[in-house]
């Protein structure tokens, strides 16, 4: 199975951040740091030598955290649900992520949980956390999507799209707004939990929150080992999307959710000793919208 990784877009705070989260996490930590060459102010307006990308670990997922300046701010379209076995750990993780944020959803009983809280953390962050009360969970970590404003209603249409495009995809029991729900529309998804890729996720639909966009300060990277796998995902992933919002191997699908299709090499070029070659393979792919393999390893060389 391929990994989707959760790329995080910070204004000059990811190497913070990732040092927060990571020792918030069993099996926190850090890994390999990327840094901006010349062309750095060509990409974000970011000097040379500064941090672009921080890989990190957290309980069972891989994440990374850019430095990609002021252009893009989080918004709770995705979030982070996290289960805990106990309210103890609940209740930590709680103090830990809420403190300097901003509280959604007050920490206390829910129906569907004996200790559940939603907090916008202070680098601005959405997660979810909530007890399991004692029960395992095969994935510590849970990205969930909101479909609100312009996309409300069309959750389920954006899951069944997404398990058609991935490998080890499943889409589990869908709970539906009743009649009596208003605002959100009798029928539409209250919750959902699908995997792809043999990951977990969920998503919802939610006229209550007025129009909580997705953007790019939360983008999912796919990557990919073959010319042939970019060229699948792009073109499945961007039909119907936003032409303008493809760049460097970004997209946007036709939900606004948005993604990066990268080779998986173009990870160790950017780690080269050589800084020329990183120099050269950056400015080639500044100039691509859908990345070309072929002409990054020329670059390269």
């Amino acid at each position: 199975m391929r990994e989707i990784i959760p790329n995080l877009w910070f204004d000059g705070r990811a190497e913070e951040a990732a040092e927060v989260y990571a020792s918030l996490f069993e099996n926190g930590r850090i890994g390999r740091v990327t840094r901006y060459g010349k062309a750095g102010f060509e990409i974000h307006g970011q000097p040379e030598g500064r941090v672009m990308t921080v890989e990190l670990t957290l309980a069972d997922r891989t994440f990374i955290a850019l430095n990609g300046g002021p252009f893009f701010k989080f918004t709770p379209a995705i979030s982070f649900l996290v289960a805990c076995r106990t309210k103890a750990e609940v209740a930590a993780l709680w103090e830990a992520l809420n403190a300097g944020g901003t509280t959604m959803m007050e920490l206390g009983e829910y129906p569907f949980s004996e200790l559940y809280g939603w907090t916008v953390d202070r680098f601005g962050l959405s997660w979810q956390v909530m007890s399991t009360a004692g029960r395992e969970t095969a994935q510590k970590i849970v990205p969930t999507l909101m479909y609100s404003g312009a996309v409300c209603g069309r959750a389920e249409e954006a899951v069944r799209a997404y398990a058609a495009i991935f490998g080890g995809s499943a889409v589990g029991d869908i709970l539906r707004y009743g009649a009596d729900e208003a605002p959100d529309r009798e029928g539409t998804i209250k919750h959902v939990d699908f995997a792809l890729e043999g990951r977990r996720y969920a998503a919802m639909d939610s006229a209550r929150v007025g129009d909580v966009p997705f953007n790019e300060a939360v983008s999912l990277m796919i990557e990919c080992e073959t010319q042939a796998e970019i060229d699948l995902f792009w073109a499945k992933l961007g039909h119907g999307g936003d032409p303008a919002a493809q760049q460097c191997g970004w997209l946007k699908d036709r939900f606004g959710v948005s993604w990066q299709v990268s080779p998986k090499i173009l990870g160790e070029m950017l780690h080269d000793p050589d800084p020329a070659r990183v120099e050269r393979v950056t400015r080639a792919f500044l100039r691509m919208k859908k990345f070309d393999i072929a002409e990054l390893i020329r670059a390269f060389a």
